[in-house]
């Protein structure tokens, strides 16, 4: 498990039940390692200006973590950590490697909103207990 005070998505069925139950989806799959802290303490950042964003995170060392590494989306990626960003479940943008908060917060504005817009705006099916 990674060090890091976002929520773990540990098993496949943790996968699909957060991609199920929330519209708008950021996963960082990565290990802890220089690349991957700092995206980790970003989405951290952003969890609350985003509240309309489910922001996870998943050992790329566990099987579980075979739902990211194999979408065609990340399929060229060399570097760690794999960020998806899923709208309705489906992929709508994806990085590979370390990324400012600059870029994270652009990618998340296009994929699923500028936050001053949709930091009410909660999906209706989202689960209270996550």
């Amino acid at each position: 498990m990674l060090n890091t005070n976002l929520k773990h998505l540990k098993t496949e069925e943790e996968a699909k039940t957060v991609l199920e139950n929330n519209e708008n989806v950021m996963v960082c799959c990565g290990r802890m390692g220089p690349m991957c802290i700092p995206v980790y303490g970003i989405m951290e950042q952003l969890e609350d200006e985003y509240s309309h964003v489910a922001f996870r995170d998943q050992s790329f060392d566990i099987p579980a973590a075979d739902f990211i590494k194999n979408l065609p989306e990340c399929s060229s990626f060399m570097g760690l950590p794999l960020t998806v960003y899923f709208k309705n479940g489906k992929v709508t943008a994806a990085t590979s490697s370390i990324q400012t908060k600059e870029q994270v917060k652009e990618i998340l504005d296009k994929a699923f909103g500028d936050s001053s817009q949709n930091n009410v705006q909660q999906n209706p099916k989202r689960s209270i207990v996550q």
